[in-house]
């Protein structure tokens, strides 16, 4: 049997998003036509894809294993599409990756003004695919926060930053200047071995409706903030590197040029930024 790969991309976004109205908004789609779509890859398979409540969508055995297996090829060959129109047109385009909270844009800025000839895209990194967009072709660099697996990747230190505890203003702690890891004992942290989220926006939203609270990197605390969250400095959590990564057999051109000026662009901003808590 041929797979549909448009099919399999729907099939995809259902299996990230576990959502089928959230998928259709990001496949430009209407939510009953995915689910047609969805209920018919499962009568050509032969197997259910998903168990579905009126509360949840999760992934049964068979939908894991082929969420597993069609990941990275419908990327793969999505993005080996657009390279092959790209070198019909003959253009040169370099597409940042960027981890949530972190700035690249005055390394663009300056890129840009030296290589007018080459077209730039950016392309925000959801929180579980940091070094995926490297290896499937989707992006050429990214900006990104450790830990992620940089084997087969060039990776060049930018800075450190700091950790902040999110939490409701309503909980006993947020009263505090700051906290230490034991403060932390016995509270639910949301993180991706207890509590899986598709967007930062989603992960705020439970932490603010009191069902637990995370600890982030300073940055993604200075652009999520709200006023029924505060941001406490956790002073013993390890600081978090920061880095520009490129794939090892892909550092030439346009990406070894940039990644020149990000490198000291970067480092030149963090030096001028001050530094310091995120408060309420």
């Amino acid at each position: 049997m041929d797979l549909d790969l448009r099919k399999l991309r729907y099939f995809v976004a259902v299996a990230e998003h576990r959502h089928f109205g959230r998928a259709a908004q990001a496949l430009f789609i209407a939510q009953p036509a995915l689910s047609r779509q969805i209920r018919a890859f499962e009568q050509e398979l032969g197997c259910r894809l998903f168990e579905r409540t009126t509360r949840s969508v999760e992934l049964t055995p068979a939908g894991q294993r082929l969420y597993e297996e069609a990941r990275s090829n419908t990327t793969v060959v999505t993005a080996a599409l657009r390279r092959v129109h790209e070198a019909e047109r003959g253009e040169q385009r370099l597409v940042v990756a960027f981890s949530p909270g972190l700035h690249v844009s005055e390394a663009i800025r300056v890129y840009a003004a030296e290589h007018p000839e080459v077209e730039i895209d950016v392309f925000p990194l959801r929180w579980w695919e940091q070094d995926a967009p490297l290896r499937d072709g989707r992006a050429h660099v990214g900006f990104l926060r450790r830990p992620f697996d940089d084997s087969g990747l060039r990776t060049v230190p930018v800075g450190h930053e700091t950790k902040v505890a999110c939490l409701p203003v309503s909980h006993p702690l947020a009263g505090r200047h700051a906290l230490t890891s034991a403060d932390l004992d016995g509270e639910a942290i949301l993180d991706v071995r207890t509590r899986r989220t598709s967007s930062l926006d989603e992960k705020f939203e439970l932490i603010a409706a009191g069902q637990g609270l995370a600890l982030v990197p300073l940055s993604v605390a200075g652009s999520y903030s709200r006023s029924d969250l505060v941001h406490l400095p956790v002073t013993d959590a390890l600081p978090v590197e920061t880095c520009l990564a490129v794939p090892e057999n892909a550092c030439a051109g346009p990406v070894r040029d940039f990644l020149d000026v990000a490198a000291s662009t970067l480092r030149r901003d963090r030096d001028a930024r001050p530094s310091g808590p995120v408060g309420a």
